[in-house]
């Protein structure tokens, strides 16, 4: 059980389900072991969250445990979206815990958001890997037949096609040296929204009746260039499902997954796009952790995954 997750199941505002899908990982496979790797490495973790004021045992959080899977992903993630479906039918959040990155697509089918908001070294844009449409190189594409739009952050690698499809207009890519100025921005226009219209956990901030403006008025002046030029209405103007793949951290604090890439973002830069987006969103998964490390990967997945419900919990407070 991950640690502090003893609500029942029937009055859960959160319901963990492992996911332990691991059938095309392109390089180093293991993410079957994600789940649990991810729980055995959160038992050290303080209960107390000195941002919130919170208890993670306070917050209502249940662990489904792992949901077997099998060979064939298309069925699995079927699966799985009917069981995430499920839960929020009952009013809860369930959370994905992978797992390869392809189950993010039953959260995505079962909470069906606006916006699609990633940490991820890769684009995940191919519409096939080595003849596979189902694969988890191709999860970003998938989602867009459900969201509006894509926003990736963090990556930094890509085929040609996929940094063609990234072009076009429903993608945005904040790459690895811009995360901390767009982070700091996030921050600002979240708090901005939050102040107008305070919500509770289960009826996540909507944004779309609020004063959000792309060239605001705040006190951020270093981000200016980038308060004109992104639209931050992408990220607010609707539900939004935000996925953590462990390989946007850097490798060398997570070593743990499957496709390492090099130049990523620091531990601190995703806690930040956690905290600041969570309350903001409907959906949530971390994925991508494997067992080939020492749980780097898998502590920094659980913190994250904790840090996701403090903040959103709180707007229930």
């Amino acid at each position: 059980m991950f640690p502090g997750a003893a609500a029942d199941r029937n009055v859960a505002d959160y319901v963990l389900l492992g996911a332990p899908l691991d059938v095309s990982t392109t390089f180093q496979p293991g993410t079957r072991f994600g789940p649990d790797r991810i729980r055995q490495h959160a038992r050290t973790f303080d209960d107390f969250d000195h941002h919130t004021g919170l208890r993670f045992s306070d917050l209502g959080v249940h662990d489904g445990g792992d949901l077997h899977a099998w060979d064939d992903a298309a069925e699995y993630i079927g699966f799985l979206e009917g069981m995430l479906s499920d839960v929020r039918d009952d009013g809860a959040l369930g959370i994905p815990i992978g797992g390869e990155h392809t189950v993010s697509l039953a959260g995505v089918r079962a909470f069906d958001p606006d916006v699609f908001v990633c940490l991820d070294a890769h684009l995940d844009l191919r519409s096939e890997y080595d003849g596979n449409p189902m694969s988890h190189a191709t999860i970003t594409r998938q989602a867009l037949d459900v969201a509006d739009r894509a926003i990736i952050v963090g990556a930094r690698t890509g085929s040609e096609d996929e940094w063609e499809r990234a072009s076009e207009n429903d993608v945005t890519v904040i790459p690895p040296d811009e995360v901390t100025a767009w982070t700091s921005e996030l921050q600002v226009q979240s708090n901005r929204i939050l102040d107008q219209k305070p919500a509770p956990a289960s009826n996540p901030v909507s944004t779309s009746d609020l004063d959000l403006d792309s060239d605001s008025d705040s006190d951020s002046d270093s981000n200016s260039d980038l308060n004109l030029n992104f639209d931050w209405g992408s990220v607010f103007g609707g539900d939004v499902y935000l996925s953590v793949d462990i390989d946007g951290a850097d490798p060398a604090f997570a070593p743990g997954t499957g496709t390492m890439e090099p130049f990523g973002l620091m531990p601190r830069e995703m806690h930040d796009v956690v905290r600041a987006l969570a309350p903001h969103c409907t959906g949530f998964d971390v994925v991508e952790v494997n067992d080939r490390d020492d749980g780097q990967a898998a502590a920094l997945a659980g913190k994250l995954l904790r840090a996701f419900v403090y903040e959103h919990a709180a707007r229930s407070e």
